[in-house]
């Protein structure tokens, strides 16, 4: 049975895993933390093509069982004007309704669902160099001085890939989107989000979302326009963040300060970065996948479904064709378009924080007419997507 050295234990790399196992080929993770990256990220929303893609592998009642739904987006204006609301995607399909969960809580799921099937998971192995051997064979040296050796390496390690360097020195580097994310959590808010609902909030200077789950506890994410800040700048604390949420959006008539306001110590902030295109996808033994290729911004909240969606493919086309060049380069041509699609959808409306007053009021106007025209988003190019694992890779 051939062997895949997986390269980052976060989403894509134990979905990765678990894709192999039911393909046939047997896989071991190696995670650079010493104790996995649980204590990494505030939350994130899993859509339904990503759900599709863990549902097609059998692994997607793990994350059902630690995560909440919403069944619908409701947007309003900066001036607190109601903009309309629609059916979110998937939700045609109960199963595949978007799932809100804690990041470290969909590490966990997957993570352990990969150990339940028998997939093993090896910490503190930090990439620092690869090479494959006159027979084909891939050797991976760590930075704690051990080494793996298998008969293809798979790099599912983050923005910051180490995996993307060796492939390619010249590899372009992440790009700052010129904003940061702020994330949070509070039960203190007079404001919940209504159920099973994602509320959406267009402010003068970012853009604000929440949703409130069972227990009470509102979710919330502030993208506001921010030059990239070094680590300190990130470290300046939970007072510092709600600060600047409260501020990016006190000029507002909504409820965004407000939630930002009634939240304690459970705020973090972020550098926003993509990765617009990745010449280099892949080697003779080795390829990429999620962030490590192509990461997006938040905007389209879109990151962790692309990822789970790379995996399932890049599975596939090592079940059905006949040797790892073949497979990678039918992987690259199955996702190239329509990830760097999605970074630009993502790029693009990042690029819209700030508008004047007349670009808020035409994109009111466009806000609600989108809104009055959507169902439930089931045939868009991003969420409609799905991976049918039964059909064959040509």
């Amino acid at each position: 049975m051939a062997h895949a050295l997986i390269i980052g234990g976060g989403i894509a790399g134990p979905v990765a895993a678990m894709a192999l196992r039911k393909a046939g080929f047997d896989a071991t993770v190696h995670e650079a933390y010493p104790t996995g990256a649980d204590h990494l990220g505030s939350f994130l929303i899993l859509f339904a093509n990503g759900l599709a893609a863990l549902r097609s592998i059998g692994a997607d009642a793990p994350v059902r069982a630690h995560s909440f739904p919403a069944e619908t987006a409701e947007f309003l204006s900066d001036t607190g004007v109601p903009l309309g609301a629609r059916p979110l995607a998937g939700t045609a399909e109960p199963a595949l309704s978007p799932r809100t969960l804690q990041r470290a809580a969909l590490y966990r799921a997957l993570r352990d669902e990969a150990v339940r099937r028998g997939i093993r998971v090896e910490y503190g192995k930090r990439l620092v160099d690869a090479t494959t051997t006159p027979g084909g064979r891939v050797v991976a040296f760590f930075a704690d001085g051990t080494r793996a050796e298998g008969d293809l390496l798979i790099g599912a390690d983050g923005i910051h890939s180490r995996t993307r360097t060796l492939l390619d020195p010249a590899a372009p580097p992440p790009r700052h989107t010129g904003q940061l994310t702020v994330c949070g959590r509070t039960r203190d808010t007079a404001d919940p989000a209504p159920p099973h609902t994602y509320r959406m909030i267009y402010g003068r200077q970012g853009f604000f979302g929440c949703t409130t789950a069972p227990d009470g506890t509102t979710y919330w994410f502030a993208n506001i326009p921010g030059a990239e800040l070094p680590a300190d700048g990130l470290a300046a604390g939970p007072d510092h963040w709600r600060r600047r949420v409260v501020e990016t959006f006190a000029a507002d008539r909504t409820p965004a300060a407000a939630i930002a306001a009634a939240t304690g110590d459970a705020i973090v902030g972020m550098n926003a970065y993509d990765i617009p295109t990745t010449p280099v996808w892949h080697g003779r033994s080795a390829v990429l996948i999620g962030d490590a290729v192509h990461a997006t911004a938040p905007n389209a909240a879109q990151g962790a479904s692309l990822a789970i969606e790379d995996a399932v493919v890049l599975a596939r086309c090592l079940r059905d064709l006949p040797d790892a060049r073949r497979a990678f380069a039918a992987y690259e041509r199955l996702r190239r378009e329509r990830v760097e699609r999605a970074v630009a959808l993502s790029a693009e409306m990042a690029g819209r924080l700030s508008p004047t007053f007349e670009e808020r009021r035409a994109r009111d106007a466009e806000v609600a007419r989108q809104v009055a025209e959507k169902r439930d988003g089931s045939a868009d190019w991003l969420t409609g997507y799905r991976v049918d694992w039964a059909v064959p890779v040509r």
